[in-house]
């Protein structure tokens, strides 16, 4: 199984998963997680904000993505390719994963005000 988390920095969890360009990629295999993880960084074209859907993705072939924050419409593009999204305010993208994979992963930070500016976004969103 392989999980992505967004990572503008490749060293924490990071937010707007559907703008994000760099990703670490880690891999689980009968339970083990397999360090280090890959670190792939997107052309603008395959950021999921811009990306079509019309061909291969560097990230075809995860079952599990980890942010802090993304909008509605990502996470239901998510779906959409059979890829569970969860959000949350573990900045640790190891620790993320290992909690992921308890079942123990904290909750996201409650959005303030610019989280109603989002949905309001999303709502009128192509994606």
């Amino acid at each position: 199984m392989k999980i992505a988390v967004a990572s503008k920095n490749f060293e924490t969890v990071t937010g707007h998963a559907g703008k994000n360009r760099r990703w670490l990629v880690f891999e689980v295999q009968d339970g083990e997680l397999h360090l280090p993880p890959a670190q792939v960084e997107l052309e603008k074209p395959q950021v999921f904000h811009h990306f079509k859907d019309d061909g291969p993705h560097p990230l075809d072939g995860i079952e599990g993505l980890i942010a802090a924050s993304s909008g509605d419409s990502f996470l239901r593009r998510m779906e959409k390719r059979g890829v569970k999204a969860i959000m949350t305010r573990e900045s640790d993208p190891e620790v993320a994963v290992r909690a992921l994979l308890k079942e123990q992963l904290p909750p996201p930070k409650p959005r303030p005000i610019t989280g109603l500016i989002c949905k309001a976004h999303d709502a009128f969103s192509k994606h």
